[in-house]
């Protein structure tokens, strides 16, 4: 969620659009076997003028299944191909016996295969209208009725919404919305609060500079000092040309935009790297060693270096990130992790409902400083789409904080993750549960176990267990 992750947008460089979470095509092999179906839904699902219909995938795993009452665990798909978040997330695979449990991963619309105007969906904002949070939330909602009305055995099975990222904010939306459909969800690393004024806008990157500056002596402060080192080396053109050299370019850059451009890049990958923290080796965004910024913060332990001196250490931190594997042979300023995510989609989210404030400061943080400008960002996506943004309709929608008449929703968030700064991280009520895990980056819980997991997250998938074995104990009482 990443999108960005969130799945979820990012700052961008001046005069850009926030960065979707990229990530890279896993090359894991599948977790278990699933059969790939479609569903045709409506493209519209509030009104009654559009009636054509789109081809909505969505993947089905039920060897563990106990037919008559056995759970249905729903993955509510995000910004991205749901094959990838399928492979992505081993909870649910390690659970589902345990549960007795059938999984289902549903495809967000507009994303991966699912597309409601096939090759056009994306060609302008007449065709992407129907690209929003509550649409998807509709289609997750008919096809639960559509599993349970055609699956012999599935009419009494609970069902329990599960995502990550943006799919967090939807599982939560899910069970808030639909609550006669889903009787509890898992909201993993879910930034519901990230809009208007719930939350501060400059928290996020005080996180992601933390896990920095407790990973190494002079990290973040290295960081910090390399914008400025940037800045005046491109100021001539043999300085750009050091730049495209020393950071092994695969464009070389020619203009202080490309160097503005370069900038961004480098701030996304820090905060990707923030998201991966994880405590093994892993392969989410880019093949990464255990706790990498660890050995990113290796490189970065002087920040009083000469500004060549400095950025070639920041060449070698960021390097371990895009080459780990030591198979790269240039560096890509586009490209930051993966192409199963939608960024066409995500960018459009971002410029209608998925509003986002995130601003820097420069002294809290180790970024250049950034003012949230919701009027600059609103040209910018007028200019690009034609439409703009509402900032207040997420809130009006969902509730923002005012969220305590619902129940059975479980929100996840990791001490290391920097969506954690919008995540709900104290009850609500006894059955709105907060779970933090300290040592957790972006949605650890929902990784498959490893002997290398922190106690910490351990305890929160017993917990996340428990209380969905009390749902559905309560689930199967009430029929």
């Amino acid at each position: 969620m990443l999108r960005l992750l969130l799945l979820l947008p990012l700052l961008g460089a001046a005069g850009t659009l926030p960065t979707p979470l990229r990530r890279r095509r896993s090359a894991s092999p599948p977790l278990g076997p699933y059969v790939t179906r479609y569903l045709s839904q409506q493209i519209d699902h509030f009104g009654f003028d559009e009636n054509r219909t789109f081809q909505q995938r969505y993947l089905v795993a039920d060897q563990y299944w106990k037919k008559g009452d056995g759970p249905i665990l729903f993955y509510t798909g995000n910004e991205g191909d749901i094959e990838w978040f399928c492979n992505s997330t081993g909870f649910m695979w390690d659970v589902a016996e345990e549960l007795n449990a059938m999984l289902v991963f549903a495809e967000h619309r507009y994303y991966g295969e699912s597309l409601p105007f096939g090759n056009e969906s994306f060609s302008d904002s007449k065709h992407l209208n129907y690209l929003t949070s509550e649409q998807a939330l509709a289609d997750f909602a008919v096809l639960v009725e559509y599993l349970k009305a055609t699956i012999a055995g599935a009419r009494r099975s609970p069902v329990i919404a599960i995502g990550g990222s943006y799919g967090g904010m939807l599982a939560a939306w899910f069970r808030m919305k639909y609550p006669h459909v889903v009787v509890g969800a898992l909201a993993a690393s879910a930034p519901i609060w990230q809009f208007g004024d719930l939350v501060p806008c400059g928290t996020f990157f005080s996180i992601v500079t933390n896990d920095f500056k407790k990973s190494g002596v002079g990290c973040s402060e290295s960081i910090r000092n390399s914008w400025n080192a940037i800045y005046r080396l491109s100021s001539t053109g043999a300085g750009l040309q050091w730049l495209s050299s020393t950071f092994h370019l695969c464009s070389p850059l020619t203009t202080l935009q490309d160097a503005a451009v370069l900038k961004n890049w480098l701030s996304e990958t820090w905060v990707n790297l923030a998201m991966v923290n994880y405590p093994y080796k892993a392969d989410f965004l880019q093949p990464l060693p255990a706790w990498p910024i660890q050995e990113v913060c290796k490189f970065l332990k002087d920040p009083s270096l000469s500004d060549k001196l400095l950025l070639q250490n920041v060449f070698q931190a960021v390097n371990l990130y895009y080459n780990y594997t030591g198979e790269t042979s240039c560096l890509d300023v586009s490209q930051t992790a993966t192409k199963s995510l939608g960024e066409i989609g995500w960018f459009y989210q971002a410029c209608t409902e998925m509003v986002m404030p995130l601003c820097t400061d420069g002294v809290h943080d180790m970024f250049e400083p950034q003012k949230w400008d919701f009027d600059a960002f609103s040209e910018e996506c007028f200019r690009i789409w034609g439409v703009r943004p509402r900032l207040s309709w997420i809130l009006s929608m969902y509730g923002g904080k005012n969220i305590s008449s619902h129940s059975n929703i479980i929100f996840s968030n990791g001490g290391l993750d920097p969506w954690s700064a919008g995540g709900v991280t104290q009850n609500i009520t006894n059955s709105l549960v907060a779970v933090v895990i300290p040592e957790g980056a972006h949605h650890l819980d929902l990784r498959s176990r490893n002997p290398l997991d922190p106690k910490s997250v351990q305890q929160a998938r017993a917990m996340e267990i428990s209380l969905m074995k009390e749902w559905i104990k309560k689930a199967r009482h009430s029929h």
